[in-house]
């Protein structure tokens, strides 16, 4: 049972925004875009193997692996991670980025030839008016630059998805004028991106509707048209759900919002939403391994109030949630549990909910805590933890409760 008919959906009551049967495609920045953080540590190669791979087990269509024109190492982790890809024959795709420049360019297609595998070549170009005052560059600069750079990368049997910088912020003549150029030059897929996170879901949808409309269409169609956006306000999830609405095929995203400034749009999130609305089919189990492996290899961490993946995501210590999920468990139905207080079913990515004790506890609590670990829940040791917890200023722990209940840690377990 799904319990659908006891939760009235607001949020398709006139329809789905993205209508199901679409094809959503996943472009993972982790291993590029997500490296760019000030805070992170650049993970070994054997850890980016590591993280590749879990990749591959969530399904994710793409990976950028690499700038691979940034020096030996970075050379050296993309041309690992494209043999990798063909040694475990993978289904993920490999794509790498690209300043506008021959010397970015030819390392992508020496990467390629030696590992035996397409290698979408990822060639970005700034575009915004306010970056064109700040470089003293022209648009008739940009338009040769992109030529010259999609041409070369054409030439050397390299896919293009040609990028603009701060497209979001970028006027429509300029916007129409360089996608033009990079497609009449063999560009198969246009990328727009949202560079600083200015965009609202207003301006992600009407961005990508005018591409198409002016861009895609009159180049015949059959380009692919990308989503690349930032969490600068705090919009990236909804401005990524936007560009899909308005047309988009794929969105990038990196592992835990990693990235420039304030980072991505976040991976795991992207999967949760996209799995929620009926758009995604398939095992997200391993999702929060994937998100716990990039932040240790990566030396960052990982918010306990993070959503699905923080620690604190289905865990509650509040007497009258924990009631109503407790009260759920009791008729012996889990799904019912994972549904009544949480939009985000636990079951769906290998979690559980979490019943704590503390301050804001009821007795309900304490008696299903001890239950669940087999301890007799006796009126002198469920009023003894009780009264502890009141007197608590957080959540208490396991060995705390254990303490107070007068039991070892290991009795009964």
């Amino acid at each position: 049972m799904d319990y659908s008919e006891y939760i009235h959906d607001w949020n398709v009551f006139t329809g789905p925004e993205i209508p199901s049967g679409r094809k959503v495609m996943l472009d993972d920045e982790t291993l590029r875009d997500g490296l760019q953080n000030p805070s992170v540590h650049d993970p070994t190669i054997e850890e980016k193997i590591e993280i590749l791979h879990l990749m591959e087990a969530l399904g994710i269509d793409t990976v950028n692996i690499g700038l691979p024109g940034a020096g030996p190492r970075a050379y050296a982790d993309t041309e690992s991670l494209a043999k990798e890809i063909v040694r475990a024959k993978m289904k993920i795709r490999p794509n790498c980025a690209a300043r506008t420049v021959e010397s970015d360019i030819r390392p992508i297609a020496e990467i390629s030839e030696r590992a035996g595998i397409a290698i979408e070549a990822a060639t970005f170009l700034g575009s915004s008016p306010i970056r064109r005052l700040a470089e003293d560059w022209t648009v008739e600069h940009l338009q040769r630059t992109t030529e010259k750079a999609v041409t070369f990368a054409v030439g050397q049997g390299l896919p293009v998805m040609y990028v603009t910088e701060d497209t979001m912020r970028t006027d429509p003549e300029t916007v129409k004028t360089l996608y033009t150029t990079a497609i009449r030059c063999g560009a198969k897929a246009a990328v727009l991106c949202d560079t600083v996170g200015h965009a609202t879901p207003r301006g992600a949808y009407n961005l990508v509707k005018f591409v198409l409309e002016e861009v895609i269409k009159p180049a015949g169609g059959g380009i692919r048209v990308d989503w690349h956006g930032h969490c600068d306000r705090g919009l990236a999830i909804a401005n990524s759900l936007a560009a899909l609405a308005g047309g988009a095929d794929q969105v990038h995203a990196a592992a835990n919002s990693l990235g420039e400034r304030v980072g991505n749009t976040p991976m795991e999130l992207m999967l949760v939403n996209l799995k929620l609305m009926g758009l995604i089919e398939r095992d997200l189990s391993r999702l929060k391994e994937y998100c716990e492996k990039v932040a240790r290899a990566t030396r960052t961490t990982i918010p306990p109030n993070y959503p699905v993946i923080g620690r604190d995501a289905f865990r509650t210590a509040t007497g009258v949630h924990a009631a109503a999920i407790i009260k759920a468990y009791k008729k012996n139905d889990p799904l019912l549990a994972n549904r009544v207080y949480s939009g985000v079913p636990s079951n769906l990515f290998g979690l559980d909910q979490v019943i704590e004790i503390g301050p804001m506890s009821g007795r309900s609590n304490v008696i299903f805590w001890l239950e669940k670990r087999g301890i007799p829940a006796t009126d002198d040791v469920v009023d003894r933890i009780f009264s502890a917890a009141k007197k608590a200023t957080r959540v208490m722990t396991e060995e705390e409760i254990l303490s107070v209940a007068g039991a070892s840690n290991t009795a009964n377990r």
